[in-house]
């Protein structure tokens, strides 16, 4: 597990995931939040938040079981 924790906070993989989570994130907020923010009633900030956590998550997530999963991975 502390393994995990370490190939997770590797600085190529949080700049990847922070990425994917900006790209991802914005594009969900549009299609789920576009039209109170056209109506200018503002972001329902909970749910702006968890739109962007979630991608964030799975591209860790599955940067982490690559890295994990290569042949010539430490512990491997």
């Amino acid at each position: 597990m502390n393994r995990w924790f370490t190939t997770a906070l590797r600085p190529a993989v949080v700049r990847r995931s922070l990425g994917v989570a900006l790209v991802v994130g914005s594009l969900l907020i549009a299609i789920n939040q576009g039209d109170r923010l056209l109506a200018g009633q503002g972001l329902d900030l909970m749910k702006a938040l968890l739109t962007y956590i979630v991608p964030y998550g799975v591209a860790t997530y599955g940067a982490v079981s690559a890295l994990l999963a290569k042949p010539d991975a430490p512990g491997n």
